[in-house]
């Protein structure tokens, strides 16, 4: 009987529990709690980016700019909310809903790609919003 720790099990590469860390408060900060997972997301990224294997280092930088860009696209919501005629307007629903049905939705889609690729220890880059591979993750991805 294999024993806990033994050679018959394959070794998460170096990383992967910050890389599904990084991808938990990604999913964290657009679902459960937006904006303090995103500053927990950015003390973790200021703190540690440069010290961490290149698995985990290549997830935070994939959600913190996913991230980045999440909350861009959420101030360009609100200013085409406001230039066609502010939340009383006839539009605003309008405007809401294809935001959290194309937007939001998108960008949870991908997060959950990311925190499965996080899972099984392979680099994950977020498409058209996501930062470059770097080198050491090109072929882990």
């Amino acid at each position: 009987m294999p024993q806990s720790g033994s050679d018959n099990f394959p070794q998460d590469p170096p990383g992967t529990g910050m890389a599904v860390t990084a991808e938990s408060l990604y999913l964290a900060n657009l679902l459960l709690i937006p904006g303090i997972a995103f500053v927990i997301l950015m003390v973790i990224y200021f703190k540690q980016s440069k010290s961490l294997p290149p698995l985990a280092r290549s997830h935070l930088e994939q959600t913190v700019s996913a991230s980045l860009w999440a909350g861009v696209l959420l101030v360009i919501v609100n200013l085409v909310i406001l230039l066609l005629g502010g939340y009383d307007g006839a539009y605003t629903w309008m405007v809401v809903i294809i935001y959290f049905t194309v937007c939001h939705s998108s960008l949870i889609l991908i997060g959950m790609l990311g925190l499965a690729k996080a899972m099984a220890g392979k680099c994950f880059r977020y498409p058209l919003i996501g930062r470059v591979l770097p080198e050491a993750c090109r072929g882990m991805a």
